[in-house]
């Protein structure tokens, strides 16, 4: 059963209107309806029944750390990248990312403007460097980082849970949770 866009704010759908492409609207959707799912599925409600906010003192309305009206309590994350999406929830703080990895030799510029110097010592290709980009784009959803420290910050994750995989030949995900977390695949 595919989950109604009516569950959706004003402003998540007037964001999604914005998208030029067509595909990308329907993950920007997808992602804002499957973290409705994955924290009802926590909660033990119906996802209907969840208003999933977002603030930013910077952009306002719909940017920022996501919430849920009902349980502010509960962590949320979701993520999106052209043809595949992912959502988390549970307790304490929850970060979610998903990025595809380029094909061919390592992205130079990318790989020096978010690794560490030591980390940039070690990573040879775009997986491991999609790897640390997801799991530093978790803390920074987690709030535990941010954008301009990417490359003076490492990944550090202790006292963390993380759960990461790779789908199909170019997708590559992290999860960074406060409890233990597992994956739930969603038929398609």
């Amino acid at each position: 059963m595919r989950a109604p866009e009516k569950w959706l704010t004003d402003v998540e759908r007037e964001r999604a209107g914005r998208f030029k492409f067509e595909v990308d609207r329907e993950c920007f959707v997808a992602a804002h309806l499957l973290v409705r799912v994955c924290a009802a599925a926590v909660l033990d409600v119906e996802p209907h029944e969840l208003t999933l906010l977002q603030y930013c003192d910077l952009h306002g309305l719909g940017h920022g750390r996501p919430y849920l009206e009902q349980a502010p309590e509960l962590g949320v994350s979701f993520s999106h990248t052209r043809g595949y999406v992912c959502a988390a929830a549970g307790p304490g703080k929850v970060g979610v990312d998903a990025e595809h990895v380029r094909p061919g030799p390592l992205d130079v510029l990318l790989a020096d403007r978010v690794l560490t110097p030591r980390e940039r010592a070690m990573v040879t290709g775009n997986d491991e460097l999609m790897r640390h980009w997801t799991r530093k784009e978790a803390l920074i959803k987690r709030g535990e980082l941010t954008l301009d420290k990417l490359g003076s910050g490492g990944d550090d994750l202790t006292g963390r849970h993380v759960l990461e995989w790779s789908t199909g030949p170019d997708i590559r995900v992290c999860v960074v949770t406060d409890s233990p977390a597992r994956r739930i695949p969603i038929p398609e």
